[in-house]
């Protein structure tokens, strides 16, 4: 972590915590998904009831196969947001990846059940592919 970078954050100022959600999805979007999780980690240690930062985070942190921590941030996401359709079917793909079919279908029951789309190759898992 550059000096600057932890100085912008413990300083508390909203907008510079902006600015780093900023930068977190600035690297998403360039898909260095390792740094897009350092950088929301930080942001979600300040905010952990941001919705977007969480949920951003744990994309971050699927496309990077740092699963354990996917796993672990969606849940979250869904404690945050229980009527979020998307969370439960990315935890399902999250499940999936750590090769736990089982826990997996009963996330992905209740995904359908809130009428999350069950397409192929849906946002959650476009990046997985592109990793190797």
């Amino acid at each position: 972590m550059s000096s600057e970078s932890g100085r912008r954050l413990v300083k508390g100022d909203e907008l510079m915590i902006y600015d780093e959600y900023q930068r977190g999805q600035a690297f998403f979007d360039a898909k260095d998904f390792p740094e897009a999780a350092r950088i929301l980690g930080q942001v979600v240690d300040r905010h952990p009831d941001n919705r977007a930062a969480v949920e951003l985070l744990a994309r971050a942190y699927f496309h990077s196969a740092q699963l354990t921590r996917a796993e672990r941030t969606l849940k979250k996401l869904i404690d945050l947001e229980p009527a979020n359709a998307w969370a439960y079917e990315a935890l399902a793909r999250t499940l999936e990846r750590r090769n736990l079919p089982d826990e997996a279908a009963g996330y992905r029951k209740l995904a359908v059940a809130m009428g999350a789309e069950q397409e192929p190759g849906a946002e959650v898992s476009i990046f997985a592919a592109d990793l190797g």
